[in-house]
């Protein structure tokens, strides 16, 4: 009866045909379920954020001892990282001290084998001018026992020897009537 009284309606109102008159209804119809389809997911978004907020409570409630640990750990981390740290720290500045102490043992080391090379060219010229003033004293034995003998030693035997400042001192002292 309502649908009859609604064509009667429609008719009155102005002249259309049956096609017209269902799209108008379906129109309606649509209209009426999109408001319905609106309001029931108003209605899931309501509930899904009541649900979103009851999820975050419980999360929040059962993670937080987790997130206490974590925290926990992460000082602790922290603590094992600086004491780490410290004992480079330490380590570095001990092989610093001894690179320096063995850079300064080295340099002694240098400078006493310097001393000691003088030294041993010191020696070194010592027993060279022992070794001439020895040589130069067996040659003017030589050259005085000539003498004294009368020239009888034969001169193949004497040594070649460079005649030094001290062999002829000791000549000019044998030919001067000697000591």
């Amino acid at each position: 009866m309502v649908t009859s009284s609604l064509f009667g309606l429609l008719q009155v109102v102005s002249p259309r045909d049956t096609l017209s008159i269902v799209s108008d209804v379906s129109g309606i119809v649509m209209a009426a379920a999109v408001l319905v389809v609106a309001v029931l997911a108003a209605l899931l978004i309501l509930r899904v954020n009541r649900l979103l907020r009851e999820i975050r409570i419980s999360m929040h409630q059962n993670l937080g001892p987790v997130s206490d640990r974590a925290r926990a750990i992460s000082d602790n981390l922290e603590f094992i990282t600086q004491a780490v740290r410290s004992d480079v720290e330490q380590l570095n500045a001990s092989v610093t001290a001894l690179t320096e102490r063995l850079h300064l043992a080295s340099d002694r080391m240098e400078e006493r084998i310097e001393d000691f090379n003088a030294l041993m060219e010191v020696v070194q010229g010592e027993a060279e001018d022992i070794f001439l003033d020895t040589a130069s004293a067996v040659r003017g034995v030589r050259e005085g026992a000539r003498t004294i003998s009368g020239g009888s030693v034969a001169p193949a035997h004497r040594p070649k020897v460079a005649p030094t400042e001290q062999d002829s001192e000791d000549e000019d002292a044998t030919a001067g009537g000697g000591d």
